[in-house]
């Protein structure tokens, strides 16, 4: 049963039958907390069809809802306000519709319309981040609530594993990746993850770089020119110059340290729950764009300078004229990204692609975009930059070449250490029946839980802070607060059992009026309101509205269990609902939770 439905189909009939005239449009909001009901139907717009006062009217059809509908058992008007209360044997009956389908909140698309969604996007000269692990979780919840919408989703990256950046790691590694008897640092000898070990050689590199510059600017060689001449960026931009002509020694190093991190990002990727279906890499891609600029020149989408570079000018379009092509015939980020994204869609013929990229990239996807609509690509006008805000540390803004970034690996650790102290307080005790091994899983899964809930239930354009010890809480809006509150349900269900008191759909009965607590009612209707939450969230690419969602069914629980007794209910009709109710909450705080990538524990 939809009671919104339902509803707005008896106001349609009302108002024929009272004012022989007819609405097509029945919208519905739900009514304001100092207010006794459920839904409200605003009676303003009517006043000049039906030649009556707002509140006469709301009076009438609530009248004429009340007589001719076993939905709505009552209902007050405050001016032009219809406030509706629903019939506890309507919220039963939608109770008993989503208990009895496991599919509830499983959403379809007819026309099996598929999309790709690209994350992470990772570089291969340093480790994943604070910043990557907000990428990441959007990427991944994003994945799973298009999923749910009925999408057919596929997950790709592209690394970043070329390039200026990436040999300054390589260069430092060759000056100064040795110990003391000259053996060359690797993964095993230093006891580091690849991709940490080499992002210290990319700290390594910044130190020496600008103790070069520092000093010719000393020696009164102006700081622009310093940075450009400086001995160790000529030996980098020569460094690059040999990858791109295939030197053996140069592809072998490059080869070598790129293992490491690939190894290192592996182990982090199954440490936060991601994965994808393919991944691309910038050094297959680079050149790929350069057929579609001949393409664009031949078409007179793009247009060739004296000097040979390649541009294509769109400020009709507000923006601005963009190289998509040296002068000397190399590439540039928007000729990979043109080749990159044809070779996606000849890869995977997707109806819709997706970008999670930070928000310093508005203006290039604006660009290519744009481009792409112009040379006239039938995929042109799915294609959706996801844009998110930085996230800040308590300090300031992270920066890499310094060493001031987070990585992800040990903030996932430090959140885990947090997490585990913060049940433990909790708990009093109570943590002591469990394994060692029992205990590992459930700080882990408190302590990942705690990070992605608190980078996923912001807006995803808002820039951001992250504060550990809040993010642990077991009393706000955290991630650890709503998997507390499903191992309390779990609890009860549990205890029930041990009762001998079975949860069974058949139980589920109303034997006179009045039998459901407000309470009660406000749960049934959150809970209907999932399917619309997913698809909205679908819609919106925002994890953010399932993680408020997510809290608001665990607060309200919290607000149901402390008002009502369920096991020591005496009635045994209010005592069945409850656990029905109960076991409904627990399962869709978990398809909730899930959506985000975040488990919840079976008991705390």
């Amino acid at each position: 049963m939809n009671i919104q439905e339902e509803i707005q189909s008896a106001i349609q009939r009302a108002v024929t039958e009272l004012y022989q005239q007819t609405v097509t449009e029945v919208p519905l909001q739900p009514t304001k907390k100092e207010f006794e009901g459920t839904y409200t139907f605003v009676t303003f717009p009517l006043t000049k069809a039906l030649r009556q006062a707002p509140a006469q009217i709301g009076q009438a059809i609530g009248t004429w809802l009340v007589d001719h509908t076993t939905v709505v058992s009552g209902f007050n008007v405050v001016q032009g306000f219809l406030n509706i209360s629903v019939a506890d044997a309507a919220w039963l009956d939608v109770l008993r519709d989503m208990a009895g389908n496991p599919a509830f909140g499983t959403l379809s698309q007819p026309d099996g319309a598929s999309v790709m969604v690209e994350f992470s996007s990772p570089n291969t000269n340093k480790p994943l981040h604070l910043g990557h692990l907000r990428n990441n979780f959007l990427g991944d919840s994003v994945s799973r609530i298009l999923a749910a919408n009925g999408y057919r989703v596929t997950k790709t990256c592209i690394v970043n594993d070329r390039g200026v950046h990436i040999c300054k790691s390589m260069l430092a590694y060759r000056m100064f990746g040795t110990d003391a008897s000259g053996q060359p640092e690797t993964p095993a000898s230093s006891g580091m993850k690849g991709d940490h070990l080499i992002g210290k050689y990319y700290v390594l590199f910044d130190k020496a770089y600008k103790a070069q510059v520092e000093e010719m600017v000393a020696a009164g060689t102006p700081k622009e020119e310093a940075e450009k001449t400086a001995p160790l960026m000529q030996e980098v931009q020569q460094m690059l110059r040999l990858w791109e002509q295939g030197d053996p020694e140069t592809v072998a190093l490059w080869r070598q340290l790129n293992s490491w991190v690939y190894t290192g990002f592996d182990e982090t990727y199954r440490n936060i729950g991601v994965s994808f279906d393919k991944t691309y890499y910038e050094s297959n891609t680079y050149l790929l764009g350069k057929e579609i600029v001949e393409e664009g020149l031949a078409k007179g989408v793009f247009y060739r300078k004296d000097d040979s570079s390649v541009w294509i000018d769109l400020t009709d379009e507000g923006l601005d004229q963009k190289l998509v092509l040296r002068s000397d015939g190399t590439s540039v980020y928007m000729t990979q990204d043109l080749g990159t994204t044809d070779m996606k869609y000849t890869d995977f013929g997707t109806d819709r692609q997706i970008w999670v990229v930070g928000n310093e990239q508005d203006y290039h996807f604006k660009v290519l975009f744009a481009i792409l609509r112009r040379l006239g690509r039938p995929y042109a006008n799915g294609l959706y930059h996801l844009s998110y805000g930085m996230v800040d540390l308590p300090t300031g803004k992270m920066k890499s070449r310094e060493g001031t970034v987070v990585d992800g690996d040990d903030l996932i650790a430090e959140t885990t250490e947090a997490a585990a102290t913060a049940a433990d307080e909790a708990a009093k005790g109570k943590l002591d029946e469990f394994s060692d091994t029992e205990k590992a899983d459930l700080f882990r899964m408190l302590g990942l839980g705690a990070l992605k809930y608190y980078l996923l239930k912001v807006d995803p354009q808002k820039r951001m802070q992250f504060n550990p010890a809040e993010s642990v809480d077991l009393h706000g809006n955290t991630g650890p607060y709503i998997q507390y509150v499903h191992a309390r349900i779990r609890s009860v269900l549990r205890k029930a059992a041990s009762e001998g008191i079975s949860v069974n759909l058949a139980d589920l009965t109303v034997e006179a009026a009045g039998q459901l607590d407000p309470i009660e009612q406000q749960l049934i209707f959150l809970l209907s309101q999932y399917p619309q939450r997913v698809q909205e969230a679908g819609t919106d690419y925002a994890p953010s509205y399932i993680a408020q969602y997510a809290y608001e069914l665990a607060k309200t629980f919290n607000q149901f269990y402390d008002k009502l007794s369920i096991l020591k209910e005496s009635d045994t009709t209010k005592l069945k609902n409850r656990l029905i109710l109960s076991a409904l909450l627990a399962e869709t705080i978990c398809k909730a939770m899930g959506l985000l990538g975040i488990e919840v524990p079976e008991k705390m």
